[in-house]
C-alpha cells in the first residue's frame, strides 16, 4: 500500500509541474564515468559501484566551475573513474574535493585526488569514520559549515545531520539554487537503499531542516539516480516518515 502511495505522489508531482525542466546534457561518457551538464557552471558526475546487495550502482557527485576554478563533491567510486574526471577538468584549478560521508561511493577515488595535489575536506566525524572503516580519509576537517570561494561565487559545505549515515554533509551553491544532497536525498521513486549505518528516525527530520535552510532550491542532486528539484526532498521525507 505504502509503495503505491509513493508512486501516486510521484505521478501527481509530475502532473502538476512540480518537477523543474532541467535538461541534462552528457558531455563525457566512458564505461567508468559519465558527466552531465546541468547549467553553464554545474555538472553531475556518475560512476559505478559493484555491490553484492544492489548490483552495479550508479553513484553521483557534483562539480561546479567558475572562472577557471573548480570544486567537486564526492569522488567517483574508483581510481580509474577519478583520474578520468581529473583529466576532463584539464588545466582548471581544482580548489577542493569535499566528501559528504565516509562510504566508498564518496571517498573511493580520494587517493587519486591527493596524488594530483587536490586538497580534500570533510566534516570531522566523516574523517574519523572513514579512518575507522579503512576507507580513504579526507585531510582537512570542518565542523558545522565551511565556505569556499570558487571563482566569483561562494560554495557551502555543511553538516546536515543524521540520516543515511550519522555524518551526512551537503553542498550548496546559492547562485545556482543547487543542492548536492548525496545519499541523504533519494531520487524520485527510489527505495530505501543501504540502511547499514542509517538513523531512520532522524532521517526525515534532517531533510525537513534542509528544506527550511534552503527554501529556494531549483536543482537537487541525489547520491544515486536522476537529479530533480526540491520535490526530491519531499519524497525523501515521505519515504522515511512511513517507517
Amino acid at each position: 500500500m505504502m509503495k503505491h502511495i509513493r508512486y501516486i505522489l510521484l505521478f501527481l508531482m509530475v502532473l502538476c509541474g512540480c518537477t523543474p525542466r532541467i535538461t541534462n546534457r552528457v558531455v563525457y561518457v566512458s564505461e567508468n564515468l559519465k558527466i552531465e551538464k546541468l547549467s553553464a557552471h554545474l555538472f553531475m558526475h556518475t560512476s559505478y559501484l559493484d555491490s553484492e546487495d544492489f548490483g552495479k550502482v550508479p553513484c553521483n557527485g557534483m562539480l561546479y566551475q567558475n572562472n577557471n576554478e573548480v570544486i567537486i563533491f564526492d569522488t567517483p567510486v574508483t581510481a580509474v573513474a577519478s583520474q578520468e574526471l581529473i583529466h576532463w577538468v584539464g588545466d582548471k584549478d581544482i580548489k577542493a574535493l569535499v566528501a559528504t560521508h565516509f562510504h566508498e561511493d564518496c571517498v573511493g577515488g580520494l587517493e587519486v585526488f591527493h596524488k594530483n595535489g587536490v586538497p580534500s575536506y570533510a566534516n570531522r566525524l566523516t574523517i574519523r569514520l572513514a579512518d575507522q572503516s579503512g576507507n580513504p580519509k579526507p585531510r582537512y576537517p570542518f565542523e558545522k559549515k565551511m565556505e569556499f570561494q570558487i571563482g566569483a561565487e561562494n560554495v557551502i559545505a555543511q553538516y546536515a545531520g543524521q540520516g543515511h549515515t550519522v555524518d551526512n554533509s551537503i553542498g550548496y551553491i546559492r547562485s545556482e539554487k543547487a543542492l548536492f544532497g548525496g545519499c541523504l536525498i533519494k531520487a524520485m521513486g527510489a527505495g530505501e537503499g543501504n540502511l547499514q549505518d542509517a538513523n531512520i528516525e532522524a532521517w526525515p527530520k534532517t531533510v525537513v531542516k534542509l528544506k527550511e535552510d534552503f527554501p529556494n532550491l531549483e536543482i537537487v542532486i541525489p547520491g544515486h539516480g536522476n537529479n530533480g528539484g526540491k520535490e526530491l526532498l519531499d519524497y525523501t521525507v515521505q519515504l522515511f516518515t512511513e517507517q
